[in-house]
């Protein structure tokens, strides 16, 4: 099957209208959002947005694997399911529906899809909402794992003085400028600043974040904004933000754009606490 990345909710209701136990609908909202209402038949994973990963070596990826893929079984998710995935808008939730979206191509799912616009454009679309929790069995979750989807530490470590390889912070501007180590708080992390050699683009730059319901840009949009900081369909890039999400918002920009790219999940809140790591500390 070929499944389009991106969904529209008049596409997703017709899937709904279809009964298809194949298909399953995945809210990463905070558990209280989901309560008052969610989109029907959809099962709640804040986990997907929560996760910290321990670290982009072996024992951390192997981990984090483990922990999802439990997660998924207790739900009923063996892998080969159409999943479908939503947030409140895409640029509310740091990424948050594109950050599950990643996390469930990396550990094996093929099928993988985000709502576009997020429940904003389900609502605004006048679609049917619901609090009914669904119930599923149990089930187990076949873990598949993508390597090449992730950066590792010790990859983007080698990476640094590679000028071939870009070194993409897709963070906001008071944390590439070293004002603050993070999109919580400004102390949340012990160093602030960038990887060295970092280029930026500011994660909002790739949808139309000014609209009532943002969503991407068009892809020849998304390609001109990226020739503007030098990135062409040639080249090999890395993305980090601050824990994997804003960079897989972008990793999904890049991706319906033909620019192909990888994600350095731990982002920075690994690299600022491990101190044999190098940073750009400068304000700049």
């Amino acid at each position: 099957m070929n499944t389009k990345l991106l969904i529209s909710p008049q596409s997703l209701t017709f899937l709904l209208a279809q009964k298809s136990s194949n298909t399953v609908i995945i809210d990463t909202r905070t558990l209280e959002e989901y309560a008052i209402s969610h989109i029907p038949q959809s099962i709640n994973i804040r986990a997907f947005f929560t996760y910290l990963l321990d670290s982009s070596y072996p024992a951390g990826l192997n981990k984090l694997q483990e922990y999802f893929a439990q997660i998924l079984s207790g739900v009923g998710i063996s892998g080969a399911e159409w999943l479908i995935v939503y947030e409140d808008t895409l640029n509310k939730g740091y990424g948050q529906s594109c950050r599950a979206a990643f996390l469930l191509k990396y550990l094996g799912c093929t099928q993988v899809s985000i709502l576009d616009g997020g429940y904003r454009a389900w609502l605004k679309a006048g679609l049917p909402t619901t609090n009914e929790v669904p119930l599923r069995e149990s089930s187990i979750f076949r873990l598949h794992p993508n390597a090449d989807m992730m950066v590792t530490t010790a990859e983007m470590l080698q990476a640094i003085d590679n000028r071939a390889i870009i070194k993409l912070d897709v963070r906001d501007s008071e944390e590439w400028l070293g004002l603050s180590s993070s999109p919580y708080a400004v102390d949340f992390c012990p160093r602030k600043g960038r990887i060295p050699n970092s280029i930026w683009l500011e994660w909002h730059r790739l949808m139309n974040s000014e609209s009532q319901i943002p969503m991407f840009r068009s892809p020849d949009e998304i390609r001109e904004i990226c020739q503007s900081v030098g990135i062409t369909l040639e080249s090999v890039v890395y993305i980090y933000c601050f824990k994997g999400s804003r960079a897989a918002n972008t990793f999904i920009a890049l991706e319906e754009a033909g620019i192909s790219a990888r994600n350095y999940f731990g982002s920075w809140n690994e690299w600022s606490r491990d101190f044999s790591l190098p940073i750009d500390s400068r304000v700049m």
